[in-house]
Formats: structure tokens, sequence, C-alpha cells
């Protein structure tokens, strides 16, 4: 299918043929017959990718301070691969869509196949999207009309939020597309509505409608003029729907509201506020976001968990269908909005020019008599998260998945592989890790297909899906490697068994001891399928260098290893039980593999503290003591609370007298420890080391592969430490 896509490190806007995504559980696979394009949203992004490194850091400050704190705790280097990889991510423009379903996802009952419906997918031919972000067209309105439900509720969540009561004076700063629509809806409302904007058409449009409107670009002053207007007692609210850096746009907003008045911010403007101006009458200031409650919430969104209408009148979803009702009993028009229609290979003639453009308004067609061919019967599941192999009762039909075609071959390769997950992880490290290693990549799925698409692109992939059995169905693939969201993980890796595959994994190999079982009978019933788990650390040659120091019987050990992780934000993905873990199973098992690689020995018993007296399960700042068969001691500290300026890993042994200190996997200094140098290097996590031997293991059946009887007291030790903080004891393993 073809998708618009905007690129931050060249600038360039380009439609680009991927593959079209999998229905998932509780969402809608949409087949798009208009969009709409917000030309102040989209501009930005678009003007954002044309400007230089430089400009974009003066923009973004925020994110400058990050890169300076990881230079100093991770050197410059890494630091700038890795900001220019995330440059290189490819960004879906676009969040107006209107469309027709074509599948239903496990879980979603408000819908059938055939509805017409407003989403906020982006400008793709077919878009997959939550229920919660989707809503039924009532039959009197058009498609087109549609298109403007979206970015009409992002108008109506700054109207609610400002609270206007009938006959009350609100004034919307900045009549672009949002401000034109949030206009409509305060008449509708039975308020006193004044525009502001620079154009005269805008204006002219505006003034058509009943809005009182000011063009300060004529002279008109447009606090005066409110004031004027209202015969001095000021605006009872005003909305902000413009986007200007300067911070007059928040002042006059202030100077031209009566006292406690209150005003909303919707658009992107300077936030540098007078104290004086918002004292002085106790003016109440909100930023909105977005379309409204729901919104950047996971819970909501992508699990379908809706707010009680008692509670939460009004939900993005609500508001969606409210503004689908006002279109439908005409309290708001859009046809005089509409500047330009344009086919989606046309894209060109609005993003060509888009910073200079004077639209208000620009709608992509899409062939409505486009349609997919199927296959029938098959069953999506969702790659980041699946909650069964069948993540659909039915499938109406099915799209042609793949962008490439598959090289023909009669025998299995060994050391071919299929990439499963197209995220940081594969893009940043797990790929260019791979260069020189002897292996041949066949397939990349991922979710969306954007991502996918692109790395297939950049490092000449043949063949890019949104759907895994294109993997497992492929005689020619050896080995699949999955990089996938955590709670996905066992289930791929029981699928790719059971398909004959050797399995590569991220940590950790399962969340719970059900999903190892389930993948220990796979293992069993399929010897000849490996296991690997991506414990990349035992592979550093700083680590690989005290472990051949402490000789092939180390005895004995006390380590101590620290990971000063760093916070994320507690909506994040990992956090969740479910689908990320928590980072203690999804990432501190690292450590205890890296601790079991130099003790030589194996986990017998385990006890975890957690800072705090009620932390919850999933805390990201807690001590793991591990005690080895072997007699030796390990803490693992894993810290969320430190500063990003200090190193993030660091790892002490001790024995027998002597002390080896690595330092953030570039320093590593002994102590006591005769012949041992001083090792410095790159930062080296062993990646490279760990995916070379990994293709080598492949290609001649030796290699340095960590046992399985390992990755399972591994994964066990990891449980056992949840277990051990929440009965308060040590727990045997």
């Amino acid at each position: 299918m073809k998708q618009i896509i905007q690129h931050l490190r060249s600038g360039d806007t380009t439609l680009d043929n991927i593959p079209p995504p999998q229905v998932k559980r509780g969402a809608l696979l949409i087949r798009t017959t208009r969009s709409l394009v917000s030309l102040g949203t989209e501009r930005m992004l678009v003007e954002f990718g044309k400007a230089g490194l430089i400009e974009k850091a003066r923009q973004q400050p925020d994110k400058v301070k990050m890169v300076l704190d990881k230079i100093r705790a991770e050197g410059l280097l890494p630091t700038l691969e890795a900001v220019f990889s995330k440059l290189e991510q490819p960004l879906p423009l676009g969040y107006c869509n209107v469309g027709v379903v074509t599948e239903i996802g496990a879980g979603v009952t408000e819908f059938r196949v055939g509805d017409r419906v407003a989403s906020n997918g982006p400008h793709a031919e077919y878009v997959c999207v939550p229920q919660n972000l989707v809503a039924k067209i009532p039959d009197n309105v058009s498609d087109e009309e549609a298109a403007f439900t979206v970015i009409g509720a992002i108008g109506l969540q700054g109207i609610r939020l400002s609270e206007p009561t009938f006959g009350e004076t609100v004034v919307v700063t900045g009549l672009g597309l949002i401000g034109l629509l949030t206009a409509q809806l305060l008449l509708a409302n039975g308020c006193r509505v004044v525009g502001i904007d620079l154009d005269a058409d805008k204006c002219r449009l505006a003034a058509a409608w009943g809005v009182h409107t000011v063009n300060p670009a004529q002279g008109q002053d447009p606090v005066h003029s409110v004031l004027e207007y209202t015969r001095g007692v000021g605006a009872d609210a005003v909305i902000i729907t413009a986007s200007a850096k300067t911070n007059d746009i928040v002042s006059q907003a202030a100077r031209m509201s009566r006292k406690r008045g209150r005003i909303v911010l919707v658009g992107v403007v300077g936030l540098e506020l007078s104290r004086a101006e918002f004292y002085e009458k106790e003016l109440r200031f909100q930023v909105s976001c977005s379309y409204g409650p729901g919104r950047y919430d996971d819970d909501y969104e992508q699990k379908g968990i809706d707010y009680p209408l008692p509670f939460v009148r009004w939900t993005e979803k609500r508001n969606f269908e409210a503004v689908l009702h006002a279109l439908a009993s005409g309290a708001i028009r859009v046809e005089d909005m509409i500047s330009e229609r344009v086919p989606l290979e046309d894209y060109r003639q609005i993003y060509g020019s888009i910073g200079q453009s004077k639209s208000i308004a620009s709608i992509l067609e899409y062939d409505s008599a486009q349609q997919a061919t199927t296959q029938a019967g098959a069953e999506p599941v969702d790659i980041k998260n699946p909650s069964t192999p069948s993540a659909t009762p039915h499938s109406a039909f099915r799209i042609p998945h793949s962008a490439f075609e598959t090289p023909h071959s009669e025998f299995r390769i060994p050391h071919s592989l299929g990439l499963l997950g197209a995220g940081n992880f594969t893009k940043m490290t797990l790929l260019p890790a791979l260069k020189g290693s002897g292996a041949e990549i066949r397939h990349i799925a991922s979710s969306g297909g954007v991502s996918g698409a692109a790395l297939a692109k950049k490092f000449g992939i043949p063949n890019s899906t949104t759907d895994y059995r294109d993997l497992l169905n492929d005689p020619v693939l050896g080995a699949v490697l999955i990089t996938t969201r955590h709670g996905s993980h066992a289930h791929f890796v029981t699928e790719a068994l059971r398909a004959g595959k050797h399995v590569f994994v991220e940590k950790p190999l399962a969340l719970n001891r059900e999903q190892l079982d389930r993948i220990l009978e796979a293992h069993r019933e399929h010897p000849e399928s490996s296991v690997m788990v991506g414990f990349n650390r035992r592979f550093s040659p700083h680590i690989r260098a005290i472990r051949q120091a402490l000789g092939e019987q180390p005895g004995p050990l006390n380590l101590v290893a620290t990971m000063n992780a760093g916070a994320i934000p507690p909506g994040a993905w990992v956090h969740d039980l479910e689908s990320g873990g928590g980072r203690i199973l999804g990432e501190a098992c690292h450590y205890i593999d890296l601790c079991t690689y130099l003790t030589g020995s194996r986990v017998v018993s385990v006890c975890m503290n957690a800072m705090g007296p009620d932390a919850p399960l999933n805390t990201d700042n807690a001590s793991i003591l591990l005690r080895y068969a072997n007699g030796s001691n390990a803490v693992v500290n894993y810290f969320a609370n430190g500063s990003r300026a200090y190193s993030k890993e660091r790892v002490e042994v001790y024995t027998r007298e002597r002390t080896w200190v690595m330092d953030n996997f570039r320093e590593t200094r002994a102590y006591g420890v005769k012949g041992f140098k001083t090792l410095r290097t790159r930062m080296d996590k062993g990646h490279k080391a760990q995916f070379h031997g990994y293709v080598q293991f492949l290609k001649t059946g030796k290699g340095d592969m960590i046992p399985m009887d390992e990755l399972v007291n591994t994964t066990l030790a990891s449980f056992a430490a949840l277990e051990s903080y929440q009965q308060g004891r040590w727990v045997a393993v």
C-alpha cells in the first residue's frame, strides 16, 4: 500500500510503498477514502525535517541536555550514532482519516465490516486504529465532511476547557483550520465570537459566519478591538489556536480578558508569562491536550478501557462523535474551508510548497474502487503484544503484505535470518551489529509496516511484512530473531520453535513460569531448534577479560553489579506487567546472566528488596541478592533515581585479594592482579561479538552459545526476585 512519510534527517516527504498493517486485538482495519492534511501541524513537522542540525537543536533545547548527558556517560561517537539513527526514523504524517472498516479485531463489538468511520489514522491506503479512536459516520455526512472530525475535536476540547456559557464573548486567536472550526462550534454554543488573524481571506470567511474579526495586518489593535467590542468588559475566554514563537499572543490574551477570565492554549506559542498581567485579573490559564481525555493513556487508547461516562462525560472518542453530530445537524459547515482536493499520488501538490501555502484545508483522495486481495480464514496477530495465537474470530479478507518478492531456493539456509520487530533496538543495535557477520537477512516484520519497510530499504532486506507467519512459513529461513515487546516473546519463541526454526530472542525469555513452560515444551518437541537469549554483556571484551583472568574454576566470588538505568515515564510500556513485565524482569535479568557467567555457577536462591515501604511490583529501584551453588554471592543494583551524567553500568569483582572494576564497558581496571593491563575501548557491550558468534553457530553448529539450562536458570532467578519481594524472604530457584 502507499503511505505518506516524513524523513526528519533529510527533510524529504515521500509516498512510500509499505506492507499494510495487520488488524490487532481491540482495533479496526480501515480502507481509507479521504484524509485531511492538517497544514499547521504537518507544516511544523516538514519544516523541522528540512532544518539543519543546529536549528533542530535550537528548537529542542531539552533534547540537547539529554544528548550532552549521554555524551558524558557513553562518549561522543555512540551518542552521535544514536542521534542520527533517531533522526532517520520515518514519521507517518496525518491524523484525520476517513474510510471503510474492512476487518475487525478481537474484542471489538461496536463496529461491523462495511461501516464508514472517522479516525486519527495517518495518510495511508490502509490504517489499523484502536476502537476508542474511531467513530461511526452518520449517513448524511459525506466522507469529505467527516475528514474534519479529528481536527474539529481538537478545537472542541479547547472549548470544553474554556467552559463557555450562552452569551459569553470568546476570542479565537488564529483562524487556521482549528481556529475556524472552533469559531463555528462556539457560535453553535450561543457565544459571541471574536476571531483574530493576519490573513484577510480567513477573516472574511469567518465574518461570513457571524464572527467579529480583527486583522492586525490591517492596523487593527487586537486588545483595543476586543475591549471596544465588549464595551470595556473584556473577553470571558480566549482560545489560542495560533502557531507562533512570540510571547506577545499570550500577553495580548491576558490584556484583552476580563477579570477572572479564562485562557486556553490549543496551538503552539511562546509561554513566557507576565505575572502582573495574570495576577491583577486572577486569570486562569490552561493548555489543552489534543482530542480530549484519554489522549496518550495506553489503557484507554490501546487497551480499549473506556472512562465511565458519568464521571468523564467527554472523552476523545465522544468528542469525535460530537463533532460528527454537529456536521450532521448543519451546526458547522466545512465546504467553504476546503482549498484543494488532490489524489494521493499527487501529494507533492500539497507538501511541495507547504511552507508557503495559504490553503486552509487540503483533502487527499484515495481510489475508492481499490479492493484488497484476500486469504480467507487467516487470523492476524498483534506483533507487539499478542494475547492469543488467534487475535480475531475471523478475517473478512487479507491484504497482500509483502512489499518485495521472496528469492526462490529449494534448501534451507541455516544462517538465513528473519527479523521479527523493527523498533529502536533492531535499527540502532541489531542490524549494525550484524554487518560483516555473513548473515543473510531475508525478512523483517513490523506491526505497522512503516519502520520495517524503512529498515528493509536501508539495509537491503528483500522482504518487509506485517505478518510474522511469512517468516515461519519460509522453508529457506533458518532462524528467527525476535525483538518485539517483552510480553510477546514467549508466544513468538514457541511459534518459531514449532515451525522448526532456530530462535534468538532479546531478553527476557518469558515473563512468567507458564510462558517458560510452553517454551520448554516446544523445545522438547523440536530439540533440533536452538534457543538463544540476547544476554550480550557476557560477550563484551571487558567481561571476557575478567572471566579469562579468573581462570577455569573461578571459585567463590563477591560481585557487585550496578545499573544506573535512569528513570523512564511511568506510562511507558516496559512498566506494564503484561506488556513489559517491569524493568526487573525485562532488564535486570541482563545482570543476573552476567553474574552467572563470571561465577561459572548457577543461582540457587534469591532475595530482593526495593526502595520505599510500598514500592510496586514493577519497581525500578531495587537490590537483588544472588546465592550461587559454588558459594559465590552477587548483588545486582538496579536503580532509576541516579544522575544520567554518571556511568550507566559498573561491575566489581572481588576474590582472593584481587579486584576488578569495569566502568560502563569502556574501561576495566584490576587491583592485585599480576599481568592484567587496564583495558580501554569504545563503549562495547558485546552486541557485535554476540551476533557474529550466533551467525557462526548457525553456519557450523559450533559457537559460544549460552546453554539452555543456564538460560532457564537466569529466567527462573528473575521470577524468584519478584516472588522474594512479594513474600519478604529468600526464594529457592
